[in-house]
């Protein structure tokens, strides 16, 4: 499984539940979808961010290139102040991990 982060610099007072409403009901549509949740800051900066969770890359770039999504981003523009920050992530199990302890 992968985890994306979305993250968006907004303009002051936008508001970016529409539009994560729509991605993420989008976005559920797509083979490989898991899950997502929106975030946004309480300090600093207004930042906010959709945490997608999928069962491959290969399923994000499926729906990271969809036209339907460039679509609705191209519709929302105007609420941020640079070009969305997408990082991608592998989950590792935390029975994975090892112990540095001892």
């Amino acid at each position: 499984m992968i985890k994306v982060i979305e993250g968006y610099e907004l303009e002051k007072d936008a508001d970016m539940q529409p539009l994560f409403l729509k991605l993420r009901s989008y976005a559920m549509t797509f083979p490989g979808f898991v899950s997502a949740e929106h975030i946004r800051s309480v300090k600093g900066s207004p930042i906010a961010a959709l945490l997608y969770n999928w069962a491959r890359p290969e399923d994000w770039d499926i729906w990271e290139s969809s036209k339907l999504r460039q679509q609705l981003l191209n519709e929302a523009e105007a609420l941020w102040v640079s070009e969305p920050r997408v990082t991608v992530y592998e989950v590792i199990p935390t029975s994975a991990w090892t112990s540095v302890i001892g």
